[in-house]
């Protein structure tokens, strides 16, 4: 199909957008100056292949109506806990409207699932909304009605959605209650609003919807990691993620400009279906522009490289925000964007290119600093970095299909964790440094958190034949070997940071719930005091192990910390003393004797959440179960996404033909040796350094930090590689600085010289004069005779100029 021209109108229009968008083309083009994979003779015809995988125009369902439902209901939801919060209600209605709206959702998604042919996607409308048109041809109209578009990866998408966000509903229900008749109604009022706007977002037909769904997602993540407005941290770290977010929405809204000057539509399926109709898919310049725009949208909301700053400082908000951002909701939307529009995508392999790098490195960066925080939920957050690192790697080397399965298990798994941190940190009074919690296995209550958790960690460790392993294997498989975007080098940088991956989410689980008892309640024990004793005695068990003082003298926050850490280890070691007894006590301080701190067990609705999550982690992997047993010749992951505009990145088997091999072994099964081996090792040197022998990994923390050569790698790690301190420097600082320099330009020479000043002259000049009109009959006389002498005296010198004549 050959494109009408566009109107002068719209030339105009696009010609003004064109300096910053070359800008922006001109900064990701840095991203793609290491080289690409060469897409020769071989790669051009699976390329071709590849276009050559037809998407199906959709067919209109309005007996579907009944699927608005599925976003209307959290919307009710957000309404009603928005009056709840105005009429100050202290119980739980709020809560319980919450979860029982997106448990209806949910069981309506998959109604609709079971309806709709998985073959064939369906438009269903609901109302008008923006109808713009001003002729008959293609660029002559601006279309973008309330309606959803549904095919299987909207399905796939939404069932984790709705799913997971009714488990932390339920979740939140009993871990927020502390704040019944405070924040309980804001707080859900909040999560209500994320869920309608990521359903906007996921099930929209037009690049508008999908737009306002994607702002709506950022606002209600400024309020959710805002919710503690009180502390400074959560106010810095709600804005920090708002105008970060903001930077990639900027991308996104000039990619979807361009999408209507080159396709001249914003609907999914006149869109695809423009593509493959064109003569030439990929357009001119500013058409091979449009990927880059996307794709900067969706780094900043899924937190990569550079705009995931924003992420771990979200840690802010309340525990099940950071489960809802990091599982469900906000990260995943920029995942999503790309599988949405890949037919944009595979048809431009610089942007491939740059997808896959960006993702790679991203990976690789946070793997690094997780590695060296003390924070459990920190070290989650960059995971969660880390693993959104993966899935656009996957989708820079062309499966879709990996990213999503990645997706889907990392949910499930992900969220996990971080609720089982959040019971951790509510049941130890806010604590989350690794340092001060030991061997919560053993702590009644805390029993099935410690070993939810352990499967979380083997999910995220990628441990052999767990879904995580399934998904992030695939990725590695076609980064390795894809017939056309493969890109092997970042295979072998995915490797590395699976090995990394195991090593530090081991490095907590070993930490915190394996070896002997041992904690300290966090700030929000009302025991401060006794607090800071039980600290201390945490340092004194250091002094009993490593024969030193660390933390015994410690009264300073940082020196609980130091002792706190070498009293973990204290008690790691006085379990096999068998003498000290009192050391677990120590830890314990309760059985010390000298606490009256006890560890806050969850209750039902928390640990009933777990299981349930711990369960789906492991059915995660069912669709490869499934396959490998026998049981199912296709993968319903994959099956899914091959049933939706992302089919170009699902292989097709025409293509994987090459039989590729890999160190002497066939490319599948090097991929999943290898793959085990980082993972064991990770698993294994974590074991070592953080179970067997604590001491063994400060003494080499301590000989890093004591050789020059060497310090700057773990000041440069713990310290998150000085990335936010050069942002600082580069952008924060300057603006600072340039704000007050305008501030005082404008409060002195606009405001105060030129608006001020002049506006001070009148009254100047009647206070000069002010005294000839006070009223009084002889200063008037005296006026008119001074008037009179200036009269005379002016005529007396100009006589006198002209020389008396």
């Amino acid at each position: 199909m050959t494109h009408s021209p566009a109107t002068t109108s719209q030339r105009l229009l696009s010609s003004a957008l064109r300096a910053p968008v070359m800008v922006i083309g001109a900064l990701l083009s840095l991203l793609v100056a290491m080289p690409a994979s060469a897409v020769g003779d071989e790669g051009s015809a699976a390329l071709a292949a590849f276009l050559a995988q037809p998407i199906d125009p959709a067919v209109v369902s309005p007996d579907l109506s009944w699927a608005g439902w599925i976003i209307g209901l959290p919307a009710i939801s957000a309404i009603i806990c928005g009056l709840c919060c105005a009429l100050r209600i202290r119980n739980k209605l709020p809560a319980a409207v919450t979860v029982i709206s997106f448990a209806i959702s949910f069981v309506l998604v998959f109604l609709l699932f079971r309806t709709v042919n998985p073959n064939q996607a369906v438009v269903i409308p609901l109302f008008d909304w923006i109808a713009f048109t001003w002729g008959d041809g293609r660029w002559h109209g601006i279309g973008a009605h309330f309606a959803l578009y549904v095919d299987q990866l909207t399905l796939f998408w939404m069932l984790f959605v709705t799913g997971l966000g009714t488990l932390i509903a339920i979740f939140a229900s009993e871990y927020m209650e502390s704040d019944v008749g405070k924040g309980y109604a804001r707080f859900f009022f909040g999560v209500s609003l994320f869920i309608v706007a990521m359903a906007a977002l996921v099930m929209a037909d037009n690049l508008v919807l999908l737009y306002l769904g994607w702002e709506g997602v950022g606002l209600a993540s400024y309020l959710l990691i805002g919710y503690y407005y009180t502390k400074p941290s959560a106010v810095a770290a709600a804005k920090k993620a708002f105008i970060v977010n903001r930077i990639g929405d900027l991308g996104l809204a000039i990619g979807i400009f361009l999408i209507w000057v080159n396709y001249g539509t914003l609907q999914y399926d006149g869109l695809f279906q423009a593509i493959q109709e064109a003569d030439n898919p990929a357009g001119g310049w500013d058409a091979s522009l449009i990927p880059f725009c996307l794709m900067l949208g969706a780094f900043g909301k899924s937190a990569q490289i550079p705009l995931y700053v924003w992420l771990p400082d979200a840690m802010e908000g309340p525990t099940p925000v950071s489960a809802l951002i990091h599982a469900a909701t906000m990260v995943t939307a920029g995942v999503y964007l790309i599988a949405r529009m890949f037919p944009l995508f595979v048809i431009n392999p610089e942007a491939m290119t740059t997808v896959a790098w960006v993702g790679g490195l991203t990976a690789l960066l946070a793997a690094t600093i997780g590695m060296a925080q003390y924070d459990i939920k920190r070290i989650f957050a960059y995971s969660t970095v880390s693993q959104l690192g993966y899935m656009f790697l996957g989708l820079g080397v062309g499966t879709t299909y990996g990213a999503c399965y990645h997706t889907f298990t990392h949910a499930f798994f992900k969220a996990l964790l971080f609720l089982t941190s959040g019971a951790i940190m509510h049941g130890f009074a806010g604590q989350l440094d690794l340092r001060r919690l030991s061997g919560l296995r053993r702590v009644p209550g805390f029993t099935l958190v410690s070993w939810t958790m352990l499967i979380g960690c083997l999910w995220l460790a990628a441990f052999p034949f767990s879904a995580g392993f399934f998904s992030k294997d695939t990725i590695l498989y076609w980064a390795m070997f894809h017939p056309t975007f493969a890109q092997p080098a970042l295979a072998w940088i995915g490797l590395v940071v699976a090995g990394l991956t195991a090593y530090y989410t081991f490095r907590v689980w070993f930490r915190v719930c394996a070896g002997p008892v041992a904690y300290v309640p966090g700030e929000d024990d009302h025991g401060a005091a006794h607090d800071d004793h039980g600290a201390s005695h945490a340092g004194h068990g250091a002094h009993g192990e490593h024969g030193g003082h660390a933390g015994h003298g410690g009264h300073g926050h940082d020196a609980h910390a130091s002792g706190a850490a070498h009293g973990s280890a204290s008690h790691a070691a006085s379990a096999g003393h068998g003498g000290h007894g009192g050391h677990g006590g120590h830890g314990g301080r309760g059985g010390h004797g000298s606490g009256d701190f006890h560890p806050h067990a969850p209750r039902l609705a928390i640990k009933g959440v777990l299981f349930i999550l711990a369960v789906g982690a492991i059915l995660a992997g069912l669709p490869t179960y499934l396959v490998m047993s026998g049981h199912s010749s296709v993968n319903w992951v994959e099956s899914m996404v091959g049933n939706s505009s992302a089919i170009m990145g699902v292989v097709p088997e025409a293509l994987d033909t090459s039989h590729p091999h890999l160190l002497g072994m066939d490319g599948h099964t090097a991929m999943f040796v290898l793959s085990t081996i980082v993972g064991l090792t990770g698993i294994f040197v974590a074991f070592i350094l953080h179970l067997q022998n604590r001491r063994l990994a400060d003494r080499i923390r301590s000989g890093l930090l004591a050789s020059s050569a060497t310090r700057w790698l773990p000041t440069a790690m713990e310290n998150k590689w000085y990335v936010d301190e050069a942002y600082h420097a580069c952008f924060r600082l300057p603006m600072w600085v340039g704000g007050h320099l305008l501030h005082f330009f404008d409060k002195h020479f606009i405001d105060g010289l030129l608006v001020n000043g002049i506006g001070r002259i009148p009254p100047m000049l009647g206070r000069l004069f002010q005294p000839l009109y006070n009223g009084v009959l002889q200063g008037y006389a005296t006026t008119m005779a001074g008037a009179v002498g200036l009269i005379l005296a002016w005529i007396i010198w100009r006589w006198v100029a002209g020389g008396g004549a």
